[in-house]
C-alpha cells in the first residue's frame, strides 16, 4: 500500500488495500509459473505490520538513522534535483527490513536497486540476534526501448503471463545491442555466432518455452516466419485495433497502433521517422507522408516495421 521508491524519480501513488489483494494475485499467478505452489507459502507483511500500535512504530524508527535513508542513491538525487521524498516513503525500507526479522529470511531475492532495502534488513536481523539474511542480486533488465528499467509503467514490458505470440513478438523489436545484453542476462550466455536475426529468433523462442512450452514457442515461430518472412499477412493471427482509435491522421495512428496493439510506448518523433523511411503500409501500400490522412477500414492490415503489425476492425 506504500509503495516501493526503490530506483524511482517520483513518488509513488498510496494504494488501497483492495488494489494491493488484487495485484497480489496476478503476482502469484506469474510467480508460479516458476514456483511449485503446493511448496510455497505465502504470507502478507500486515500479519504483523498492521498490528504495531504507533509507538511500535516509533520504536523501529528509532533504529534507522536520517543519514542512512539519504545514502540512497535515488533519495539523494531527488534532493538534489529539487524534487521532493515524502516521509512515508522512508518507511519502506524500514518495513522490508521488518519484515527480514519476521520470517526470519536467510536469502532475499531482488534487483540490484533493493540493496539498501537488503542491507536495513540485514542489520535489524543483527540487532534481533538473528542469522543475518543472504544478498542475493540480480542486474536490472533494461525494457524494450533499451534505455530504462523494464516496467509496466514504462510500456516497455514483455509480460511472463501474455500470450506467445505477444512475448516472442515484443522480443523481435529489441535492437541487436540490447539483444546481447538479453542473452547475458536472462542466459548468461553470449550471442551465438549466427546471424543476428536468427539468435533473435532463438532468443525469443528460449523465453516463450520457459514461460509456456515447447509447443507453443515452435507455433510462435512459424507463425512469425509465415507474417514476416513470407508476408501472409492475412492468414495469421494480428492484434486487432479499431479504426475508431487509429483516427486519419497517420503519424498519430502508428503511435496508437503501437500502444493498442503491443503495450509498446512509440513517440511521434519516432512514428514520424518510420513513416519517412517507409515502414509504414496500409493495405500493402507505403505511406510516405508524415501529413497523410489515412482512412482505415475494416480488415485492412497497417503494418508498422519489420516485426510489428495490426488489423483494423
Amino acid at each position: 500500500m506504500v509503495g516501493d521508491p526503490s530506483g524511482r524519480s517520483t513518488t509513488r501513488p498510496l494504494l488501497t488495500r483492495e488494489q494491493v489483494m488484487a495485484n497480489a494475485e496476478t503476482y502469484q499467478t506469474q510467480a508460479f509459473k516458476i514456483l511449485d505452489p503446493d511448496r510455497t507459502e505465502t504470507v502478507f507483511n500486515s500479519a504483523w505490520l498492521g498490528k504495531m500500535d504507533y509507538m511500535e512504530v516509533v520504536r523501529l524508527n528509532s533504529r534507522v538513522t536520517l543519514q542512512q535513508m539519504l545514502q540512497r542513491d535515488d533519495f539523494r538525487a531527488r534532493i538534489e534535483s529539487g524534487h521532493p521524498v515524502f516521509l512515508h516513503e522512508l518507511q519502506y525500507p524500514i518495513m522490508q527490513g521488518w519484515d527480514s526479522v519476521m520470517i526470519k529470511a536467510d536469502v532475499e531475492l531482488g534487483g540490484t536497486d533493493q540493496l539498501f532495502n537488503i542491507m536495513v534488513g540485514r542489520n535489524l536481523q543483527k540487532e534481533e540476534g538473528q542469522a543475518q539474511q543472504i544478498a542475493c542480486l540480480q542486474p536490472i533488465l533494461e525494457g524494450l526501448d533499451g534505455v530504462q528499467k523494464m516496467s509496466k509503467s514504462l510500456n516497455n514490458y514483455v509480460g511472463i503471463s501474455e500470450p506467445p505470440a505477444a512475448m516472442f513478438g515484443k522480443l523481435m523489436s529489441i535492437s541487436d545491442p540490447l539483444m546481447a545484453r538479453y542473452y547475458e542476462v536472462l542466459f548468461g550466455q553470449t550471442v551465438p555466432a549466427i546471424h543476428p536475426m536468427e539468435a533473435k529468433k532463438r532468443l525469443a523462442s528460449r523465453v516463450v518455452e520457459q514461460f509456456h512450452s515447447r509447443t507453443t514457442a515452435e507455433a510462435a515461430l512459424n507463425e512469425f516466419n509465415l507474417r514476416f518472412e513470407k508476408r501472409d499477412l492475412d492468414s495469421v493471427h494480428l492484434p486487432e485495433v479499431s479504426a475508431g482509435m487509429l483516427g486519419g491522421d497517420i503519424v498519430s495512428a502508428v503511435v496508437r497502433a503501437y500502444s493498442e496493439g503491443f503495450a509498446l510506448a512509440r513517440s511521434r518523433s519516432d512514428a514520424r521517422r518510420l513513416v519517412e523511411q517507409g515502414s509504414i503500409q496500409w493495405r500493402g501500400e507505403k505511406v510516405s507522408d508524415p501529413k497523410a490522412q489515412v482512412q482505415f477500414a475494416d480488415g485492412g492490415i497497417l503494418r508498422l516495421d519489420k516485426t510489428h503489425a495490426v488489423r483494423v476492425s
